[in-house]
């Protein structure tokens, strides 16, 4: 009866799962392709200047581009206010 408690432990840190590892977003690319593969996986790299490049690099493939939310963007001059 006192093993009961302790298999019940090791039982639960035996079936858990595994800590996910997150994908990181490289590079200052501002467009990414995220691609599919056999077995429900998936990989993102960014490494694309534009979505040209993206989609060409996309074709045939189960993939599509997306905008690099990492990407440092150009900052805009100011152009004063707006009308109304």
């Amino acid at each position: 009866m006192r093993a009961l408690p302790f298999l019940l432990i090791v039982w639960i840190a035996m079936s858990a799962p595994a800590p996910a590892v997150a994908q990181r977003f490289a590079g200052n690319f501002p467009v990414c392709l995220q691609k599919w593969e056999w077995g429900g996986s998936n990989s993102i790299s960014c490494q694309y200047s534009s979505w040209e490049e993206c989609k060409a690099a996309a074709a045939g493939l189960s993939a599509m581009c997306l905008v690099n939310p990492y990407a440092q963007r150009p900052a805009y001059p100011d152009r004063g206010p707006r009308p109304r």
